[in-house]
């Protein structure tokens, strides 16, 4: 059989190691959680081979590209209606799950924010993800307040998920094998079904706040407030950086009051 053709402009970079597929494949904590695992990206079907062995879940696989999707439909036949073949970030997940779901998979690097993003839109529904990301991606995830690697994506996602790093993973087990490290992370849903501030208003606070880290908050969110009324807002007089989850809702609190 033909093997697949990693593609560049797809951002593919096959694992061929399978003592870390099956790693990952066992990063996955069901626990009753989930009956459901959707595989992103999954190429020639290295980590597909261990997730169609677990009884505790039902695996399905999406791939955009085409001679993926062609050549894991001759190995999985079985699969029928789970092989999908079609884009990840436009997909539809009610569409497909009616109940809690989990994501795993050796993620496309160029679009690796996207997908995080995509996980955050469909927070209700996903309550796992296990996936491989470039290092410094997953650092960033799991980054704790007051290091240089938080940020943004490091507060959305410890806003409704546990993050935990788990493993670096060197170049060499990838076909071709990609110029920078990879690490596995996993997130967990939480048991927040939503914040206990303004949503929108607390995405917004912690975007600009990011977006001008180097600036103080009272400086960088002040499109955003009241600064007469904040003028003694302690919070205010730090950089993003420095605020944790928690410190972010009350702050969202405390903006949406002095208005």
């Amino acid at each position: 059989m033909t093997l697949v053709r990693a593609k560049k402009h797809l951002g593919q970079h096959f694992l061929t190691d399978k003592n870390i597929a099956a790693k990952i494949v066992d990063s996955l904590k069901p626990e009753g959680r989930f009956t459901q695992v959707l595989e992103v990206g999954p190429g020639m079907g290295v980590l597909s081979d261990f997730l169609l062995q677990k009884e505790a879940y039902q695996t399905s696989l999406i791939d955009i590209d085409t001679e993926s999707y062609e050549f894991l439909k001759k190995i999985y036949p079985q699969l029928g209606q789970r092989l999908i073949n079609a884009d990840f970030l436009e997909l539809d997940f009610k569409s497909i799950f009616s109940d809690n779901f989990a994501i795993i998979g050796n993620f496309p690097y160029n679009i690796s924010s996207q997908i995080l993003f995509k996980v955050l839109d469909n927070r209700q529904q996903v309550v796992e993800v296990v996936g491989m990301f470039q290092k410094e991606v997953a650092e960033r995830c799991a980054a704790k307040a007051g290091s240089k690697e938080y940020g943004i994506l490091s507060v959305f996602l410890q806003a409704y998920y546990k993050v935990e790093y788990l493993f670096t993973v060197k170049a060499g087990v990838f076909n071709p094998p990609p110029k920078v490290l990879s690490a596995v992370i996993r997130l967990s849903r939480n048991d927040k079904q939503t914040l206990d501030c303004d949503e929108k208003l607390f995405w917004q606070i912690v975007k600009a706040g990011f977006n001008q880290r180097r600036k103080t908050l009272r400086n960088a969110i002040s499109s955003l407030i009241n600064k007469e009324k904040l003028a003694d807002e302690p919070m205010l007089d730090l950089r993003a950086e420095r605020l944790t989850v928690d410190d972010f809702v009350k702050l969202t609190n405390a903006v949406a009051a002095s208005r």
